[in-house]
């Protein structure tokens, strides 16, 4: 199976978990995650249709859009979906249209100031942790309900919606509780009046299940590109 057979696979299981749920496919969107992938993958992906690309490390991101400069349409976002450190911020806010990974005041302080400085108006994902295994990065949902005024008082931070990392299982349907978790939480920040629409959640393994619980983002790289080397 090619590029473009696998990328239409994925569209075909997101329509058809969206209709599962009663959902318009179209609420969905796919992102494809580029971590080790090369610029030419890149470039065949957007070729083919993707419009969303994700990348865990800031550095490995500049290389590729500065390799791609000039060959990719303007209408394709670039999100950070990594863990962003505090001292990578200033380069996070210069190349990502969308940084979903904000896990912190403090770092969404910085990413404020940066975008200050830089005359833009950064778009957001609030990371949530909702399993307590030591490697997942992400507030807590105390966290996040505690502090939600204050990361909608940043002038510069546009606050769009929640990400999250289920821990990982070979059977999907172990992921679809954290799934309906963040939807929930979710539906009860908006029931109190914050508009917080998006929801990035699901990857290869389990993106099916994570449409059927609300994902308006799909993070999806294996699925695409195939198995990598790391």
């Amino acid at each position: 199976m090619d590029l473009i057979q696998r990328i239409s696979e994925v569209y075909k299981k997101i329509s058809h978990a969206a209709m599962r749920a009663g959902r318009d496919p179209s609420e969905v969107r796919l992102l494809a995650v580029t971590k080790t992938v090369s610029p030419q993958m890149v470039k065949d992906a957007i070729d083919a249709g993707i419009r969303l690309i994700g990348e865990n490390r800031v550095q490995e991101a500049e290389k590729k859009m500065e390799a791609l400069a000039g060959e990719i349409p303007g209408t394709v976002s670039w999100h950070m979906i990594g863990h962003l450190q505090k001292n990578k911020a200033k380069l996070a806010v210069a190349l990502f249209d969308l940084i979903e990974s904000v896990d912190s005041l403090s770092l969404a302080e910085r990413i404020d100031r940066y975008a200050r400085e830089a005359g833009k108006m950064q778009k957001i994902f609030l990371q949530v942790k909702l399993s307590p295994e030591e490697t997942k990065s992400g507030m807590s949902p105390e966290e996040l309900e505690r502090d939600i005024a204050d990361y909608l008082g940043f002038s510069n931070l546009k606050l769009l919606g929640l990400m999250t990392i289920p821990p990982y299982s070979p059977d999907p349907e172990e992921s679809r509780p954290y799934f309906r978790r963040l939807r929930e939480i979710r539906d009860r920040l908006i029931d109190a009046g914050y508009d917080l629409r998006e929801l990035s959640m699901g990857m290869s393994g389990d993106y099916e299940v994570a449409v059927e619980e609300g994902a308006t983002v799909v993070r999806v790289g294996t699925a695409i590109f195939g198995e990598r080397v790391y």
